[in-house]
């Protein structure tokens, strides 16, 4: 997979999934912006798919 088609596929799901994910915002308004963020990375689905891309655009880099 080049860099461009993961690039792609990144912004497709954060367009899909969290663009306007309730959880984010309810999460955000009752405890903040910093454990709204540290959950979509470590507890969401998504959070982890994109975490996985990342790998894999750190790992061509470093390649």
């Amino acid at each position: 997979m080049k860099n461009q088609d993961i690039l792609a596929s990144l912004d497709q799901i954060q367009k899909h999934y969290c663009q306007d994910c309730f959880l984010h915002k309810q999460l955000k308004m009752e405890n903040g912006r910093r454990y709204a963020h540290r959950f979509c990375i470590t507890q969401c689905t998504v959070g982890e798919k994109i975490k996985e891309y990342g790998q894999k655009l750190c790992k061509k880099q470093n390649a």
